[in-house]
């Protein structure tokens, strides 16, 4: 099962609420994967999923919240692996309207009724009726990707004007969702783990909530770890770079004017650099009759190679890269 059928999965089981929840979320289902239609002055609600367990809680919740029994039809597609789809259906005009009305989502306004691709913010004024709109959202038509492979959370919406309404409600929770369009549809995502973590807390799925931050705090140790083993990688290959053209530097003073040319104290440096081609210039400072720092170290090297290259100049050499 996937990260994201395990996030439906633990969300189907989270409790329903009170009413005004209850209501909330059914709305923001009915938006996302519902269809509402009106033929010969009926009005009939259509829901569909592929998840048994959201068709389970929605039909319970339907029951509880306005004692309606939904039709239930069940589907076998051939195609596709013979995928499962379950359709909840509200037919009577009484019932339908009885929802839609509750949601907002038929709304009379003086003399004029219109069915809304939204509903009143007076439905998810509290911040619990919030939380349940997302999740009603999410389970309707939302998926989160893997974490082990990326951050990527999203809500499809089949309008730009939920889409927005998503986005805002999401906003006022204080996270920053984008909307892209997609084919006939519009999606609103999120990208960062973090905001993931925080949307996934929200909705109530405490358990992937768990799952994602574990995942998180393993990919962030495991690049930390990159960082610094690349970071001293890095120093590495340029110590030993340095000291190869320090020991080359030396060995060419000693073929030809002699390491006894060099000041006693250019000498003494030069000597340990032959003898230690791998320490470090603390390590060879150390090693002085009277130790020196790394700057110090580092001086009388840079005055070694000055010399060598004079030297070559002088001999009409190639210049040391």
């Amino acid at each position: 099962m996937s990260f994201s059928s395990n996030v439906k999965k633990e969300l189907t089981c989270v409790p329903a609420g009170t009413r005004h929840c209850m209501i909330a979320e059914i709305a923001a289902l009915i938006l996302m994967s519902g269809e509402v239609k009106y033929e010969n002055d009926v009005y009939s609600i259509k829901l569909q999923t592929e998840n048994a367990a959201v068709a389970r809680k929605y039909f319970t919740m339907i029951k509880k919240t306005f004692n309606i029994s939904t039709k239930v039809v069940f589907k076998v597609s051939k195609k596709f692996h013979k995928k499962h789809t379950y359709i909840l259906q509200i037919k009577d005009n009484e019932s339908s309207l009885k929802v839609l009305k509750a949601t907002t989502i038929f709304k009379t306004h003086e003399e004029n009724s219109m069915l809304r691709e939204y509903v009143d913010l007076t439905i998810i004024q509290s911040t619990c009726c919030k939380r349940a709109y997302l999740r009603g959202a999410f389970l309707g038509a939302g998926s989160v990707s893997d974490p082990e492979k990326g951050y990527h959370l999203e809500f499809v919406s089949p309008t730009l004007k939920h889409a927005q309404y998503i986005q805002e409600v999401m906003s006022q929770l204080e996270m920053d969702p984008k909307i892209v369009p997609r084919k006939n549809n519009y999606v609103v995502y999120l990208k960062e783990g973090t905001q993931i973590v925080d949307l996934l807390n929200i909705m109530g799925a405490h358990i992937a909530l768990m799952e994602l931050e574990n995942i998180r705090i393993i990919k962030e140790v495991r690049n930390n770890v990159n960082r610094i083993v690349n970071c001293e990688t890095a120093n590495l290959k340029k110590t030993v770079s340095a000291s190869v053209r320090q020991v080359q530097d030396i060995e060419y003073i000693q073929d030809t004017i002699g390491i006894t040319a060099l000041p006693d104290n250019l000498q003494e440096v030069a000597t340990y650099r032959l003898e230690y081609p791998n320490a470090t210039l603390k390590e060879l400072g150390e090693l002085m009759r009277s130790p020196v720092g790394k700057s110090g170290v580092n001086h009388r090297l840079k005055k070694i190679s000055e010399i060598a290259e004079q030297t070559r100049q002088r001999r009409g050499g190639v210049k040391n890269d």
